[in-house]
């Protein structure tokens, strides 16, 4: 599974319209960017209250690329 997909699963488990969802990576020459689409309705679940989910979200995805060797993940999550 890539970082992509694992984002993907993290973020359609705790929203309630998965559809709404969207997931884009930007590769850099040092970091890794994946930014997170989600519905104005949606945002404040995906952040969690005091950025707890969006954190746990980057903690597991950045662990993900660690034990497979990659550069540093960076996730934004923006609306739309």
């Amino acid at each position: 599974m890539n970082l992509v997909e694992l984002t993907e699963f993290l973020v359609k488990s705790v929203v309630k319209e998965p559809e709404s969802v969207s997931i884009k990576e930007f590769e850099g020459e040092e970091e890794t960017v994946i930014e997170i689409l989600v519905s104005n309705d949606e945002i404040g679940t995906v952040i969690g209250k005091k950025g707890h989910t969006i954190n746990a979200i980057r903690t597991i995805v950045q662990a993900a690329a660690y034990a497979n060797n990659l550069k540093y993940v960076k996730i934004n999550v923006e609306s739309y």
